[in-house]
């Protein structure tokens, strides 16, 4: 077995089936993301990639552009969970790279309007940066807390997150941004 400084050059430059060598890899110490690139077609292979834990699998031959697709797809998925925190089954769907099955358009709770959501979602795209909830509201034209609330409903469906920024003394302040998918 290699060492646990062996680089991860020296690991895959072994005379080996390449899915072996995600193993070493992780008995090495590297906790890296494996994409397999592979001209193999049985259906074990494919099984063993997954069994592996790997990002991803291209077989081979292949055209350029599907292998920067893939890759411009497993960034985001990458950074979905820097923040540490799993809100929901969506986020680990997407995380894992799976199609989410269709959502039925969200239903607002009572007494919340179909435009003034779009009103109050459109001045968060427009946003530079984060928005707090009297911001919002002098933008869209409603009071601080019907904005507040609006600006929950989307933090609650995954269209928004919430930060907080702390001052002197009392609360700290709610700041709003989209939440790019």
């Amino acid at each position: 077995m290699p060492a646990t400084n062996e680089p991860i050059a020296a690991v895959a430059r072994a005379c080996m089936f390449g899915l072996d060598v995600v193993p070493r890899l992780r008995t090495a110490g590297h906790d890296c993301d494996v994409m397999v690139i592979s001209a193999a077609r049985e259906a074990e292979a494919v099984r063993a990639a997954v069994r592996r834990r790997v990002a991803d699998c291209l077989l081979k031959p292949f055209d350029v552009e599907d292998l920067r697709e893939r890759l411009a797809r497993y960034r985001p998925r990458r950074g979905d969970l820097a923040a540490g925190t799993v809100r929901g089954q969506a986020d680990v769907d997407r995380v894992l790279g799976r199609v989410a099955a269709p959502v039925a358009a969200p239903t607002l709770p009572e007494g919340m309007s179909v435009e003034t959501s779009e009103l109050v979602e459109r001045a968060l795209r427009a946003a530079d940066g984060t928005l707090s909830a009297a911001e919002c509201a002098t933008r869209v034209g409603v009071s601080r807390v019907s904005a507040r609330r609006y600006l929950e409903h989307l933090t609650v469906t995954g269209r928004a997150e919430v930060t907080l920024r702390y001052g002197q003394a009392g609360r700290p302040e709610r700041r709003y941004h989209r939440r790019v998918p």
